[in-house]
């Protein structure tokens, strides 16, 4: 299936350089001069090997339709990642770099989407959101609340996001897991 340039996401995965390489980054760029084009960072399924490369919203890219099962995390051992069929209860073990920093979001018996290539995991997409709590945030400026300031902020995960400047430790925040960036307060 062709698709723009500019609609490639993360967790795509796409035929490009006679191989398939799974979309890891995107970043929309709007030069001041000049037509707008995606920098998109990719990596390959079968070695791992990673790549950048720029494509143009006139540019098509070939994406690989694949078979996206939903799945429950279970647990992580060692490098692996356990993951359970939401039909048949079958576990699959998927290595922590076919996702990378994404899983320090995982959470047990979050639901996730594989996808699957001639039987084989190539590619984990993570919900759009999930909960999280801080538990280290630099005290507030007087004054600072005032304006749209950003502070860095620990999460429960260990991950650092940058947060408002009103977010206090034990807050618990909606973060979007494929950048680390914080959405708003989650409403508990």
């Amino acid at each position: 299936m062709k698709v723009n340039g500019n609609a490639i996401k993360v967790g795509n995965v796409i035929e490009h350089k006679n191989g398939l390489w799974v979309v890891t980054r995107t970043n929309h760029v709007k030069p001041g001069k000049g037509g707008a084009f995606a920098q998109i960072e990719l990596r390959n399924i079968k070695y791992g090997t990673k790549l950048n490369e720029r494509f143009r919203s006139s540019e098509t890219v070939e994406r690989v339709i694949l078979e996206e099962i939903p799945h429950i995390f279970l647990y992580k051992e060692n490098d692996n990642l356990i993951f359970m069929n939401n039909e048949t209860y079958e576990q699959i073990n998927v290595n922590v770099d076919m996702i990378g920093d994404q899983s320090a979001f995982l959470q047990d018996g979050m639901e996730v989407f594989i996808n699957i290539h001639n039987d084989e995991p190539v590619s984990i997409i993570m919900p759009e959101s999930c909960v999280e709590e801080i538990i280290e945030a630099d005290a507030v400026i007087k004054g600072q609340t005032v304006s749209s300031s950003f502070k860095p902020a620990v999460l429960k995960n260990g991950v650092k996001v940058m947060v408002p400047g009103h977010i206090e430790v034990g807050t618990k925040i909606l973060v979007r897991p494929v950048d680390c960036t914080y959405i708003e307060k989650a409403k508990i």
